[in-house]
C-alpha cells in the first residue's frame, strides 16, 4: 500500500535536516591518520626553542665575521709597514737610535745625586754651534768623601789626579741616568759618561757622524785635563759603534786611547738589525734587506765595527753575555775573531770574556758580575804596561 504524504513541505524539511546532520557528522569525524605528517609534527620544535638555537648561531657567525675582519686588517698593516719604512727612511733611523725613549722618566739629569751618585758632577760641553752635550763626571771611590758639594772646577781638576779615566758611551734609548748605567758608574773607577746629540738633555739631532764628533770632542776635553793619566773608551751596545768610530779616528791621527772596552758589541748595524728581536716577524719577508736594511744605510748609518777594528791599534776587551737577546752572542764572538786576526792588533792584547747563560746578565746586566772589577783590573793593568812599551 502506498501512502502519500499530505504535507510535501514537511517532507522536504525533514530531508534537508538529515543532509545537514550528515554533513556535520562528516566534519566532526577524524581524518584517517597520515604516518608521515604525524612524524613531522612530533619533530617540530616549539617556537621558543627554535629562537634559542638561532641566537647562538647568529652570535657565532658575528664573532667569526669580526675576527676575519680583524685578521684582514692586521694583514694589511703587516704588508703596508715595509713600504712605509722604505718610503720614509727616517722611521728606520728613529728605530735605530730610539733617542725619543727617555727611561726612566721624570728624573732631573742636572742632579745625579738624586740617583745615588753623590760623587758625580753634571755639566755641559759644546762640541759645535747649536750642539750641547750633557756630561756626568764620576770620581773614583777614593775621592767620594771629598767630592760632595764640590763645583765643576774641582771635578775638572780631579781629572789630573793619579787615576785612570773611562769615557763611557751608552747604547740607544734612555739617557745617562738609566738604571743599569748608574749601577755601572758605581762599580767603575773615574768615569765620564755623555748623552750625545739628541739624547737626554743634550741639544742637537742624532746621527752617526754627529755622535762620533761629540765623543771626539769630549775625549779631547778629557785629555787636555788628565795629563798623562790613562784614558780608556768603553762602549755598550749601539755605543760600541760610536766607540770604534772614535778610536779608529784617534788611531789614524796617532793619538790612540790606552784601551778599548766593548760591551755587547755587534759587527755592523745591518747584521745587528737582521738579528734584532724586532725583526723576527719580517725576517723572512720577501725583500727584507731592500725594505728594512737599505733605508738604514741610506740614512748614513753604518756603525761598521767589523771594519773599524782593522784600523785600531790599542788593547781591546770584549764583554758579552751568552743569553743576550738584543745583540746576539755570536755577533760579539764574530767581531772578536775579526779583531784577533787583524794586523793592527799584532802588538796589542785582544781578549774576549763570555758570561754564561746561567748568570742571567742578558744585554745590560754584566755590571752585576762580581768578577768584573778583577777582569778590568787585570786587563787594564796589562794594557797600560803594553802602552808604555
Amino acid at each position: 500500500m502506498v501512502v502519500h504524504s499530505r504535507h510535501p513541505t514537511l517532507r522536504k524539511e525533514r530531508n534537508e535536516s538529515v543532509t545537514v546532520e550528515h554533513e556535520r557528522a562528516g566534519a566532526a569525524a577524524p581524518a584517517p591518520p597520515d604516518k608521515g605528517c604525524s612524524l613531522r609534527h612530533s619533530l617540530r620544535l616549539p617556537p621558543a626553542a627554535a629562537a634559542g638555537m638561532k641566537r647562538p648561531l647568529g652570535r657565532r657567525y658575528g664573532l667569526w665575521f669580526r675576527l676575519r675582519r680583524l685578521l684582514i686588517w692586521l694583514l694589511g698593516v703587516y704588508v703596508a709597514i715595509p713600504f712605509l719604512v722604505k718610503l720614509c727612511p727616517a722611521i728606520q733611523a728613529k728605530l735605530v737610535f730610539l733617542n725619543f725613549v727617555r727611561v726612566p722618566y721624570f728624573i732631573d739629569l742636572k742632579r745625579p745625586q738624586d740617583q745615588g751618585l753623590n760623587h758625580t758632577c753634571n755639566y755641559y760641553l759644546q762640541p759645535e754651534e747649536d750642539v750641547t752635550v750633557g756630561v756626568w763626571h764620576t770620581v773614583p771611590a777614593a775621592l767620594w768623601k771629598n767630592a760632595r758639594g764640590k763645583d765643576q772646577l774641582w771635578f775638572e781638576d780631579a781629572l789630573g789626579s793619579s787615576h785612570p779615566v773611562i769615557l763611557y758611551l751608552h747604547g740607544n734609548a734612555g739617557t745617562r741616568g738609566g738604571d743599569h748605567r748608574v749601577e755601572l758608574y758605581k762599580v767603575s773607577s773615574c768615569i765620564g759618561t755623555i748623552c750625545v746629540s739628541g739624547w737626554g738633555d743634550s741639544i742637537g739631532s742624532p746621527s752617526e757622524r754627529g755622535m762620533t764628533y761629540d765623543a771626539l770632542h769630549v775625549f779631547d776635553w778629557i785629555k787636555a785635563r788628565s795629563g798623562d793619566n790613562p784614558v780608556y773608551i768603553w762602549g755598550h751596545s749601539l755605543g760600541t759603534g760610536v766607540a770604534t768610530n772614535l778610536v779608529r779616528r784617534l788611531c789614524e791621527r796617532e793619538t790612540p786611547p790606552d784601551a778599548l772596552i766593548l760591551e755587547s758589541p755587534f759587527t755592523n748595524i745591518r747584521e745587528e738589525a737582521r738579528s734584532h728581536p724586532f725583526s723576527v716577524i719580517y725576517r723572512y719577508f720577501p725583500g727584507f734587506d731592500w725594505f728594512f736594511l737599505d733605508p738604514i744605510t741610506t740614512s748614513g748609518i753604518k756603525f761598521a765595527n767589523d771594519e773599524n777594528v782593522k784600523y785600531i791599534s790599542c788593547s781591546l776587551l770584549i764583554l758579552h753575555a751568552e743569553d743576550d737577546p738584543v745583540v746576539p752572542f755570536h755577533l760579539g764572538k764574530k767581531l772578536y775573531n775579526i779583531a784577533a786576526t787583524s794586523r793592527s792588533f799584532r802588538d796589542y792584547k785582544v781578549q774576549f770574556v763570555p758570561f754564561h747563560t746561567d748568570l742571567g746578565y742578558r744585554h745590560k746586566y754584566i755590571y752585576r758580575s762580581p768578577e768584573l772589577p778583577r777582569i778590568l783590573r787585570e786587563f787594564l793593568g796589562k794594557s797600560e804596561h803594553e802602552h808604555h812599551h
